[in-house]
């Protein structure tokens, strides 16, 4: 197992991680980003971006590839690891992969998280293509045609509601008799003309020769749309903090201040795992937050 050391360690490469590399590096730190899988984190997920400032259309994929080699331009270096612990040793913030160990005068944690799925067949083979977990992101794709959201919570009947002043017709599908969300909510959606399907739950998803989606139910029956959005809750990827004392909100997430600050001093976090609202935009300023503060942390005096 190799020994890397470096003045910032960021744990995560998604949009928030990629910003902050590349201010640390570019303020000629010595940068490391630990990512699992693929640069891009949930952005990759999207089929189309098109409300990232200056840039009408693109791609998740490509949109991820550009800013990984942004960061790689100023130096930032990108090591693909599973980071199973994290603690602090006095001022070092340490991390143990299952390559590496890790040694940082500070930590960027930048892991994100996932919208809880459904696991059901046909889901996963149609996100970005008829299913999405992203209203916000995704419902103008939706304009003036039919959608479904899957869910019951608050965070189900806020995106019914967002989606119904775009689509044609939005129904809400909920696997009880009755919506955990707050009823001023419920009743705005229900003034909004949603379609509510109770007593519900989604079996399969299937996509026919047309595009549009079919969806069907374990008690029978089935729905028809152009686009689903899955919105049963979002899991953050904080788990493995927990040994570093940082302290968390109620729902898992880490919590900060407003210089992406944890509690612990030399700690930031930057983007989804913060519960911030879960947009690349917002995450790519977290991380240029995060990043900048890692270097007036690191830099002592900081003057300018």
């Amino acid at each position: 197992m190799s020994e890397i050391e470096c003045d910032v360690l960021i744990i995560g490469a998604g949009p928030a991680g990629l910003a902050a590399s590349i201010w640390t590096s570019r303020r000629k730190l010595s940068t490391v980003v630990v990512e699992k899988a693929m640069p891009g984190g949930q952005m990759l997920l999207a089929h189309d971006i098109e409300n990232y400032p200056g840039i009408e259309r693109i791609s998740g994929q490509e949109l991820a590839e550009r800013m990984k080699k942004h960061a790689e331009k100023f130096g930032a270096k990108i090591v693909y690891d599973m980071i199973t612990r994290v603690y602090t040793e006095g001022d070092k913030k340490k991390a143990v992969g299952n390559t590496n160990t890790y040694t940082a005068k500070a930590l960027i944690i930048a892991t994100g998280g996932q919208h809880r799925p459904l696991k059901v067949p046909g889901e996963e083979e149609l996100v970005g293509k008829g299913v999405a977990y992203c209203a916000t992101c995704d419902a103008p794709f939706y304009k003036g045609k039919e959608v479904a959201v899957i869910g019951g919570g608050n965070s189900a009947v806020e995106d019914a509601i967002y989606l119904s002043k775009i689509a044609s017709k939005t129904y809400i599908v909920h696997r009880r008799e009755e919506f955990r969300a707050e009823p001023d909510r419920v009743e705005e959606m229900e003034r909004l003309g949603v379609e509510k399907i109770l007593g519900k739950s989604p079996e399969k998803f299937e996509k026919k020769e047309d595009g549009r989606i079919v969806v069907h139910f374990k008690e029978g029956g089935s729905l028809e749309v152009d686009g689903v959005f899955v919105s049963i809750g979002y899991i953050p990827a904080s788990e493995l903090f927990k040994e570093t004392g940082i302290e968390f909100t109620e729902t898992g997430h880490i919590k900060t201040d407003l210089q992406q600050r944890t509690n612990i001093p030399g700690i930031f976090a930057a983007g989804d795992v913060t519960g911030r609202l879960a947009q690349i935009a917002t995450a790519v300023g977290d991380g240029a937050v995060a990043g900048m503060n890692a270097y007036k942390y690191i830099q002592k005096p900081y003057w300018g």
